[in-house]
């Protein structure tokens, strides 16, 4: 699976190369999850095209999606599942897997890749150890304002909550018939919780 993954990475790379494209614009998906493998100290932002890609996508898409948007590298994912489903009447690529930081679960839809539903939890555990930089409420919006391509930073509502001694910024976006729910670690730029769920 991994090699199948890589090489439709490098394709998509080449074909980049020879448009003479700048930013990845081939692979649709955006992120803006601080990678938890990386300790860079910057918010983890990635640029990318839109969620909505011209051509349908497949399972190894969906997934190269979902990593992406989770801020994941392929090789702290394991127990990889890809699975055709149907979310709302739309087919999707239901996309599961595992880190040692926290389970994730995507719904990618297969005409267009993208994601309309997504949920996961970071490890608060692993938060020291995947490092970052702190982040002020502009920030932090501009995090969420980067994860949902098109939406505008000033659309997100956030607010600085306490839990077990560890501040961090909660809130939600409603934007192109998806409410987004997220909580950010303030210490670090990463989001500890996200859940994208598309309403009809």
């Amino acid at each position: 699976m991994k090699r199948k993954i890589g090489a439709v990475i490098c394709a998509a790379m080449l074909c980049l190369s020879l448009a003479g494209c700048s930013g990845i614009a081939a692979i649709s998906g955006t992120f803006a999850q601080t990678s938890p493998a990386e300790d860079s100290g910057d918010t983890g932002t990635v640029p990318a095209s839109s969620q909505a890609a011209s051509a349908q996508v497949d399972e190894d898409g969906a997934l190269i999606l979902a990593l992406e948007n989770a801020g994941v590298p392929e090789e702290d994912a394991y127990n990889i599942k890809v699975e055709r489903d149907r979310e709302q009447d739309t087919p999707v690529y239901k996309v599961e897997f595992e880190t040692e930081y926290g389970d994730y679960d995507f719904a990618v839809t297969m005409a267009e890749g993208r994601i309309i539903d997504a949920d996961y939890e970071v490890d608060e555990e692993w938060l020291e150890r995947l490092g970052g930089q702190p982040v002020t409420p502009e920030e932090a919006k501009d995090i969420v304002q980067s994860k949902v391509p098109g939406s505008n930073a000033g659309d997100v509502q956030l607010r600085e909550e306490k839990a077990d001694g560890r501040d961090r910024y909660e809130g939600e976006l409603f934007f192109d018939g998806i409410k987004y729910e997220f909580e950010i670690d303030s210490q670090t730029g990463i989001i500890l919780d996200w859940n994208a769920d598309l309403r009809k």
